[in-house]
């Protein structure tokens, strides 16, 4: 499979397959070019297998033949040739996990420009201001993201160095923190999106925005975001600026802003959901260069589920409605009816995420773990927060920042975590150990209370009455008419069903699975081999879960809800995975499956495996590429020898992997599942479907071993990460 694709390429997968293959960023920007026909610059992008090849083995060796083809494709498109100094293109590097990580790993804008390319963009934009400032902040971002002090003159250079910079990045302290915080699986890689720079810095009538659909704070049906005149895109989200309300662009561009309010009508239709978008204009014309399902507060969510489906016209029904939000019910929000003995505020800055949240002032992140550590609520009080900063975040009660705007990091991470917040506070000035609120001089340690739906900051603890927020009452209704357990209502029913599941699974003895087909697992379906399945896959869709199971999504889809309702599973872009209570049970589940299988067993069998292992990487290899005159080279399956000797590699594989396989099912029955999938993938590939080799659109031999493989691993109580560091993954 090639490692680099155009931004308008058709693909055949389906969505969460086209996100996983290149990221959540370039697969959204797919459908705006291809699918809605916005003007999109032209891109493309280098896919999440070549990070993770790059993360274990280094730079692949066919990459530098695909940017240099896609690059060429690209000139053409736009009229300008990359590196070159009378019509230098100048190109964005950027960040594109499988699952939104806003502002956790890197990115670097303007890249391209030389002595020579600068005096070429000079000449051509008229201006050698904007070629000059361009170049500053290209240097800047080189310097710090790829780690050096000079920058090199090779426009291809500095391309190789920045996408290496990009997958270095996944693996960063700060794209840790927040992985684990999300429940991001660590194994997805980023992709690495590379598209022609336009310039929202170029004149007065340029500019750049992040705006969201709706109000990711409160629901309000409103576009929501800011937008900076003669900047670029970084200069919104890294709060660092302050910007102008997106409503401005009515007043100064009307034309820009009616065609952006129909782009973002249209995206959150075609998303069945609140949109972030991203986009510059450059010289009144408008572009378009991200859209992503948006993060919202917890009392957002519930406000936006419920106006969605109430509107005819929005295709949202009400029980979807009620599902993407069913874990929000466990534990809904409130919202501040009355304050009481508060005094008037110290300051009033942007309500960037709804609550109330009162601390000790805390002024570095680190200073957040540490108190938090100790048992104590802090406020993180911050100029303005960064990536780096999102350690003490996911400790903080709640968040205050002077500069920034409502799409800033702080806001953006915030809402999503459902944490208070207030940013924008300019009458707040932070020191080491104290914070200057107006006249009012506090020291760290001392208590403030934050309130994120008005913006207010008081001193010390403002007391005061909450109501749960009515959405709730709306949702919990619909939800007994279409008989989805959520929330409190469905602990009683959730308890009463896992404890009849646990019964009939106790009397089971191995055999057909409650889908009917013949040796489909050991057991009947139980709600533990759900999760079981979301531990080793770390996401599913209801598709791939139940054909982990071999069984519907249909007979696994109340299961899924109960899981939901009991806090342990989340959807999360379409897909479901394990909140970190459902991490605590998993993991709790793996250890008892290793004590009851002994652990001697597990580490045996783990070392059986790779044996084994080492030849099915050979054997999809071989299926996916070929020599051709001395060279490898894609396999184009035009020589039908050839791909009849990979099928019998593959026969004699799973012949040897089906014999070591059997016997260990006596020690651990439900590793029939994986033996059962092997089975008929290896039947259908030779039957001629050889999709089921590797395809990852069906549940494909190379999909079933892998994930046998994660399982393997971590009952024998090890990582995926250890073992390739060992070189044994």
């Amino acid at each position: 499979m090639p490692y680099v694709f155009d931004c308008d390429q058709r693909h055949e997968l389906s969505f969460p397959e086209l996100r996983r293959l290149i990221g959540g960023k370039a697969a959204n920007l797919s459908v705006m070019a291809r699918d809605l026909g916005l003007p999109v610059p032209p891109a493309f992008t280098i896919s999440t297998a070549a990070c993770n090849e790059y993360l274990a083995r280094g730079w692949p060796d066919a990459l530098d033949g695909e940017l240099r083809e896609h690059m060429a494709r690209m000139e053409e498109r736009v009229g300008q040739r990359f590196g070159d100094p009378v019509e230098p293109l100048l190109v964005s590097v950027r960040s594109g996990a499988p699952v939104s990580m806003p502002g956790m790993m890197d990115t670097i804008l303007n890249l391209g420009l030389n002595d020579a390319t600068a005096a070429g963009l000079a000449a051509r934009s008229g201006s050698p201001k904007f070629a000059a400032n361009c170049r500053k902040r290209f240097e800047a971002m080189f310097r710090d993201i790829v780690g050096v002090e000079t920058v090199p003159a090779d426009a291809w250079v500095q391309l190789r160095a920045a996408i290496e910079a990009v997958f270095r990045s996944w693996n960063s302290d700060r794209a840790r923190t927040y992985r684990e915080r999300e429940g991001i699986p660590d194994d997805l890689g980023t992709a690495v999106t590379v598209q022609a720079m336009v310039f929202g810095n170029r004149s007065v009538d340029s500019g750049t925005g992040v705006l969201f659909t709706r109000n990711p704070a409160t629901g309000e049906p409103l576009l929501y975001g800011d937008v900076m005149f003669n900047a670029q895109g970084e200069d919104v989200v890294a709060g660092t600026h302050s910007p102008q309300p997106i409503a401005v662009l009515d007043e100064r561009m009307p034309a820009v802003g009616r065609e952006l309010r129909d782009y973002a009508a249209r995206l959150e239709r075609h998303n069945a959901d609140l949109c972030d978008i991203e986009f510059t204009i450059e010289h009144g014309k408008l572009w378009m260069l991200q859209c992503r399902v948006g993060k919202r507060s917890p009392q957002a969510a519930l406000r936006i589920a419920v106006d969605m489906a109430e509107d005819p016209g929005f295709p949202l029904t009400r029980a979807e409605a009620v599902r993407r939000i069913a874990g929000i019910l466990a534990d809904p929000p409130q919202r501040m009816t009355e304050r009481v003995d508060a005094g008037p505020p110290l300051t009033t800055g942007l309500p960037a995420s709804p609550g109330v949240a009162c601390g000790e002032i805390v002024t570095s992140p680190d200073a957040a773990v540490e108190a938090a550590a100790a048992g104590r609520a802090v406020i993180l009080v911050r100029a303005e927060t960064s990536p780096d900063d999102v350690h003490g975040m996911a400790k903080a009660a709640g968040i205050l920042t002077a500069t920034g705007g409502l799409a800033s990091h702080a806001a953006v991470v915030a809402r999503g975590w459902g944490i208070p917040a207030v940013v924008g506070a300019s009458a707040v000035t932070v020191g080491e150990a104290e914070v200057v609120i107006g006249d009012c001089t506090l020291a760290a340690g001392e208590t403030i209370t934050i309130d994120g739906a008005t913006g207010d900051v008081f001193a010390g603890a403002a007391a005061g009455a909450a109501t749960v927020v009515p959405e709730v009452a709306t949702l919990r209704a619909w939800a007994r008419e279409l008989g989805i357990a959520v929330g409190e209502e469905a602990v009683g029913e959730a308890a009463a069903g896992e404890a009849a599941a646990g019964e009939a699974a106790a009397g089971a003895q191995p055999g057909p699975a409650t889908s009917g087909q013949p040796g489909a697992g050991p057991t009947v379906l139980t709600t533990d081999g759900v999760l079981r399945v979301l531990v080793v896959k770390g996401y599913g869709t209801p598709e791939s879960i139940a054909a982990a199971l071999l069984s519907t999504p249909d007979e696994i889809g109340d299961l899924l809800d109960r899981l939901v309702a009991d806090g342990l599973a989340e959807i999360a872009a379409g897909s479901f995975r394990l909140t970190r209570d459902g991490k605590a049970v998993g993991a709790e589940r793996m250890a008892a499956d290793r004590e009851a299988w002994g652990t001697a067993n597990a580490v045996a069998a783990l070392d059986a495996f790779l044996a084994l292992d080492q030849r099915m990487k050979a054997t999809v290899t071989a299926w996916q590429m070929r020599e051709v005159d001395g060279a490898p080279a894609f396999n184009d399956h035009t020589d039908p020898g050839y791909d009849a000797g990979v099928l019998a590699d593959l026969a004699a594989l799973h012949a040897d992997a089906a014999a070591w396989l059997r016997p260990l099912v006596a020690g651990l029955p439900r590793l029939v599942a994986y033996l059962e999938r092997l089975d008929r993938a290896s039947a259908a590939a030779q039957a001629g479907d050889h999709r089921y080799i590797a395809s990852p659109r069906v549940d494909s031999y190379h999909g079933a071993w892998f994930e046998l493989h994660e399982d393997l691993i971590q009952l024998a109580g090890r990582s995926r990460a250890d073992e390739v560091a060992a070189g044994r993954a």
